[in-house]
């Protein structure tokens, strides 16, 4: 297990040209599934009035994807770890690109929705592959780095891909979101085929866990969708309560399964033994809840109560995703110097206090009241997340780096499923749209201060004095 106490040796290390290449295509590669997430959103009521469907059928071009994607990235991290990370990439973005112009030129809505699904195959594969190629290319010193570019990166797609679909639904079409993919993704493969050297994958059993995959995804696809229908459906429905049964049941024989499987299982034994990696995972799956809960409801907010175009609740946010994207830049080289305990700790202080100030939302709040709990959760967000992927990742083998990627990020979307879904219970329960969403961000931020005990309790070994009063003391330099 790496120590992960102290910033290791070798931060000092330059990067030769082809690892800054390789860097940045690993950099475009998250790039375009970040952006992939969010460029569509603004689209959907363009793709509705094209296909003549209900907001209930095209909404699943994002659910679609977001789904299978978060079904499979653990199974795309095991894959990539077994078989090779390149190999992993450049299957995953083939696949990515392939099925984004079969969704370019979908003659209807069911073509898109079906391309949709195979893109998320794509994603799954891509995602981990990048994370373990990235954590790959530097030395164990310039591990924060690491996160920081692949945080920076998704951060920064996220923040662009409302304005890139909105701009391209509004002046060319909504297809050409679809069509953006393919020079980007074979850009992506060839600097990969050209700078990354071929992994060496992991030696030992080279047998794929079938029944571990079936039972995983079987539990997983049962969780996102009484997740994802409880709030339509009401969460007493039979059928909410009978995908909640399935996923419990299958998770849990899932775990029965693995303890079997042996060397082969689809996350092996030291993985689910490794206590630092379980509380790092928790604390993903805790502060996703807010994060995912916040990207909806602050443009529901500046739309509904404000008055914003879509293109203009996606710039809205921009004081929050910016932060995010700049400050997961930044992260990388604080990781590297002071330790993941602090960098980890602060960005989970600055979530918890950002929800607690957007908490304060009232009903005629003016968009000025929002900047400063954006701007702070903006800031948290980029520390938080690059720093603790990291403190996850290098908590366990380097053999299971893209494995390791792979369980936090499910984490993530499970989060926010579970988020999304107990704020808008929480919402639509209240009169008014700012009460709701008031009373929402006010439960997110205790589960934020849960995420902040764990993570200052469990997550990145002992702050180390020395680094302690460097912090302090450039601190007071500062002011």
């Amino acid at each position: 297990m790496a120590d992960t106490d102290q910033p290791a040796d070798g931060a000092d290390e330059r990067l030769s040209k082809a690892t800054i290449l390789g860097l940045a295509a690993m950099a475009i590669g998250v790039f375009v599934i970040a952006n992939d997430f969010t460029s569509l959103a603004v689209a959907l009521p363009a793709m509705e009035k094209d296909f003549g469907v209900s907001v209930s059928t095209i909404q699943w071009v994002i659910n679609g994807y977001a789904m299978v994607f978060g079904v499979l990235i653990v199974t795309g991290g095991r894959l990539a770890d077994m078989f090779g990370r390149r190999v992993a990439f450049f299957i995953g973005s083939a696949i990515f690109a392939t099925f984004s112009v079969v969704g370019g030129l979908a003659p209807d809505v069911w073509v898109v929705l079906g391309a949709r699904f195979l893109m998320g195959v794509g994603g799954a594969l891509m995602w981990p592959a990048i994370l373990g190629m990235t954590y790959d290319l530097l030395p164990s010193g310039k591990a924060g780095l690491a996160g920081g570019i692949v945080m920076g990166s998704a951060g920064f797609g996220n923040a662009v891909g409302p304005l890139i679909g909105g701009a391209l639904t509004d002046y060319a079409s909504w297809r050409w979101i679809f069509f953006l993919n393919l020079p980007v993704a074979i850009f992506g493969i060839l600097v990969t085929w050209w700078v990354i050297p071929r992994d060496k994958p992991d030696t030992g059993e080279r047998k794929i866990d079938y029944a571990g995959i079936l039972v995983l995804s079987a539990g997983l696809l049962a969780l996102l969708l009484a997740l994802d229908e409880g709030t339509a459906l009401g969460w007493f429905d039979v059928r909410i309560i009978g995908l909640f049964v399935v996923a419990v049941l299958a998770l849990t024989g899932f775990g029965f399964l693995e303890r079997r499987a042996g060397d082969r299982a689809l996350v092996p034994r030291d993985v689910l033994a490794n206590r630092q990696f379980f509380f790092a995972s928790l604390a993903v799956l805790l502060m996703s809840a807010l994060f995912f809960a916040a990207l909806l409801y602050l443009p529901q907010y500046m739309m509904k109560k404000l008055d914003y175009s879509a293109i203009g609740a996606g710039a809205g946010l921009l004081p929050m995703m910016g932060l995010f994207a700049v400050t997961s830049f930044l992260a990388g080289p604080a990781y590297n110097r002071f330790g993941a305990k602090i960098i980890v700790a602060l960005g989970a202080a600055m979530l918890t206090a950002g929800m607690f100030l957007l908490s304060a939302i009232g009903p005629d709040a003016p968009y000025t009241s929002l900047i400063p709990g954006m701007a702070v959760l903006g800031i948290g967000v980029g520390l938080f997340y690059s720093s603790i992927t990291t403190a996850g990742i290098t908590a366990l083998d380097k053999s299971r780096g893209s494995l390791a990627g792979a369980i936090i990020y499910m984490c993530q979307i499970a989060g926010g499923s579970i988020g999304l879904g107990l704020n808008t219970a929480i919402v639509v329960s209240n009169s008014t749209l700012s009460d709701g969403i008031s009373t929402a961000f006010l439960v997110d931020g205790v589960l934020a201060a849960c995420a902040l005990v764990i993570v200052v309790v469990f997550v990145g070994g002992r702050v180390d004095k020395k680094q302690m009063e460097e912090l302090i003391h450039r601190h007071r330099a500062h002011g």
